[in-house]
């Protein structure tokens, strides 16, 4: 059980935040081609995903120069301070201070601009342009938690079978639907991505600075409880503060 925790743990993270990700750049990318054309949208987000691949090829081998001690707490550091950033935006949108993130509504956004380029001659490679800034800086925030998840323990596979899945399951069924995936609970995804990145970012930290947590990787549960509990209890405390719900929309 102890040496299975982490390994599903991995997956779940890298999966539910790759999703998160693959959604916003699948709904720049439908845009680019429901409105201007496939062939901008699809070679933008070809030329995206073989610079990612490059990357990761040119510096995935160099983490095993690093010793481990190192590498968890390096990794840990950034993954709390990556995860705080997904939960505070969570935490304010729960609780009414922020508006929910739209990704009908982003779609809506990104269509406009590209309708309002279409006299340009420029238009197909703005287009093509858009698609592919979509698809690397969601890319990059995939590749990032998929090392960072998968490093600390040498799980990367793991966490990059997670990251697939994800990228599989929404084109296929952005794909089935042709439409962005509106109905998806984005925020809910991200309050638990938030809550799992910061877990995995204090269990790392602790074991970089020779931590012995009590269960080994079953501390990852109660760490997780912990950071939940705490998040809930700020959503209630900021729903009384902050009564009334904002308007608009997220972006």
């Amino acid at each position: 059980m102890t040496g299975f925790t982490p390994v599903i743990s991995t997956i779940t993270a890298a999966f539910l935040a790759s999703f998160v990700e693959v959604v916003e750049a699948f709904t720049i990318v439908l845009a680019v081609g429901v409105t201007r054309s496939w062939r901008p949208a699809l070679t933008g987000a070809a030329l995206a995903l073989a610079l990612l691949a490059a990357l990761v090829l040119a510096f995935g081998p160099l983490l095993a120069l690093v010793p481990i001690t190192i590498l968890q707490f390096v990794v840990g550091v950034l993954l709390i301070l990556f995860g705080m950033r997904w939960l505070r935006k969570a935490i304010l949108r729960s609780a009414g201070v922020i508006a929910l993130h739209d990704e009908e509504a982003a779609f809506s956004r990104e269509t406009a601009a590209l309708h309002r380029q279409a006299n340009d001659r420029r238009a197909d490679y703005l287009a093509g342009v858009a698609a592919f800034k979509a698809v690397l800086l969601e890319g990059v925030e995939v590749v990032f938690i998929v090392i960072a998840v998968g490093a600390a323990h040498g799980q990367t596979l793991y966490a990059s079978l997670g990251a697939l899945a994800a990228f599989v399951l929404v084109m296929l069924i952005g794909l089935a639907l042709h439409r962005p995936l509106a109905r998806v609970p984005e925020n809910a995804l991200k309050f638990v991505v938030g809550l799992m990145l910061t877990s995995f970012g204090i269990f790392w930290t602790g074991e970089g600075i020779g931590a012995d947590w009590p269960g080994d990787d079953l501390a990852l549960l109660a760490i997780f409880a912990v950071v939940a509990l705490a998040s809930f209890a700020i959503v209630r405390w900021l729903r009384s503060a902050y009564p009334a719900p904002v308007g608009g929309l997220a972006r």
